[in-house]
């Protein structure tokens, strides 16, 4: 299927029940060159159910795909054992592997309610993460800093506090970032 390179209709993608498209201009350029763009959303099974507030997101991703675009839906069934530091005022306990398992059972079920789950790619990112050995994870950790890390509100905020943030969670946004590497995300 080729793109659809309409301006009115990626203007509404880029503005309709849209916060904030960092680098904006760039993200309409490409998408008005025609050029098919793979758009990624990773979701870590914490619960057996999708959370209303991940609707949000899916349906944006739903819009691309409406426009021709590569969607791929990542289950972070590794990232899942983990635990994501975003808009946390606490640390959030490790879920163990048979916990993810369970909770991921119906994800790609709850997906392809908003997707078109034929269209979409679906991928598990314990593909690509759990094949890293310690060295290629030192050698992708020196491109970040410990500054950029405490620069996010909510571990600011945890740190004010002096409440304990875990190099476990240090090490989620590295491997979130890998996650856009590895299915050649845009």
């Amino acid at each position: 299927m080729p793109t659809i390179t309409d301006s009115k209709k990626i203007n509404n993608l880029l503005t309709r029940g849209v916060f904030e498209v960092i680098n904006l201009d760039h993200l309409k350029k490409k998408l008005l060159s025609g050029k098919k763009l793979r758009i990624k959303l990773g979701i870590d099974p914490t619960s057996s159910n999708l959370h209303v507030g991940r609707s949000v997101p899916i349906l944006k991703l739903r819009d691309f795909q409406e426009l021709g675009h590569q969607v791929v839906f990542i289950v972070g069934d590794f990232t899942g054992t983990i635990g994501d530091t975003s808009d946390k005022e606490s640390e959030r306990p490790a879920l163990s592997d048979e916990q993810v398992k369970m909770h991921m059972k119906t994800y790609v079920e709850q997906v392809g309610k908003i997707l078109d789950i034929d269209k979409t790619e679906v991928r598990y990112n314990s593909e690509w993460l759990s094949k890293l050995d310690y060295k290629e994870v030192c050698r992708q950790a020196d491109l970040f800093s410990l500054a950029e890390f405490i620069a996010r509100k909510n571990i600011k905020q945890r740190l004010k506090a002096e409440n304990r943030i875990s190099l476990r969670e240090l090490m989620y946004p590295l491997m979130q970032g890998y996650d856009s590497v590895a299915v050649k995300a845009v």
